[in-house]
């Protein structure tokens, strides 16, 4: 793990906590380290605050992302607007903790992101069961429902003909709609599929996913497809 804070002392009581919970962290105080490290040593998952000197966090991720590496990124963030957090999306992060954070939420999401890239053993062929039967299954690498095509093997996504540029965590959100399309899902039940951790009644993190991947999916004049059932959770139909 790469861990990226230029604040000395939440860098050394993060590193020491994570390397308590097993991880082998090596930890830098700003992004032109934090690229180097990266470069010269490939890590499994990156913990980059969004505010250092020099180049930043949200610059590390661009500048990682399109060299093509997809390697899971977690932000650190002082900044609590939603415009702040989409930022970090835009930029290819993959999921954000606001300070003051507890660490535990730290673990979790790691976790999250880690169980997400862990290679998946390939299912048998054949129908879906559950509610998955309401998303046709054109093989068994492949999903559709409401006008929506998604190659879960290539992790490419598409509205029509029109291809869908999504984060891993935009992915594996629209994925799970697809699979329930038509079934209203609550916040619970998508907060531990997606991250294996029901962060409260209080946290936005699913509101600001949704909302970033309705502006992916949405197209004037056409239906739209993510539906939120207020108090209870969201539901991806066309009507």
């Amino acid at each position: 793990m790469l861990l990226a804070e230029d604040d000395r002392a939440i860098r050394h009581a993060l590193e020491r906590a994570l390397t308590l919970e097993g991880y082998e962290v090596t930890a830098v105080a700003d992004g032109v380290e934090a690229l180097a490290q990266a470069h010269t040593n490939p890590p499994d998952v990156l913990v980059l605050d969004v505010m250092m000197p020099g180049i930043d966090g949200l610059q590390v991720c661009r500048v990682l992302r399109a060299e093509g590496d997809r390697t899971p990124i977690l932000m650190l963030t002082a900044l609590v607007e939603t415009a702040d957090r989409i930022a970090g999306l835009d930029a290819g992060a993959d999921d954000y903790v606001v300070k003051p954070f507890d660490v535990e939420e730290v673990f979790a999401r790691l976790r999250a992101l880690l169980r997400r890239t862990s290679p998946a053993p390939v299912a048998p062929a054949g129908p879906p069961e559950g509610p998955a039967r309401e998303a046709a299954q054109t093989g068994s690498r492949q999903l559709e429902a409401a006008g929506l095509r998604m190659d879960l093997q290539a992790r490419r996504a598409w509205r029509g003909r029109r291809e869908l540029e999504l984060t891993r965590t935009e992915f594996e959100l629209l994925e799970l709609l697809v699979r329930n399309a038509g079934i209203v899902l609550d916040h619970s039940t998508i907060y531990d599929r997606i991250w294996g951790y029901d962060f409260g009644p209080g946290s936005k993190n699913l509101a600001v996913y949704v909302g970033y991947l309705r502006r992916k999916l949405d197209e004037p004049g056409a239906p739209q497809l993510i539906h939120t059932v207020r108090g209870v959770g969201y539901v991806l139909r066309e009507d």
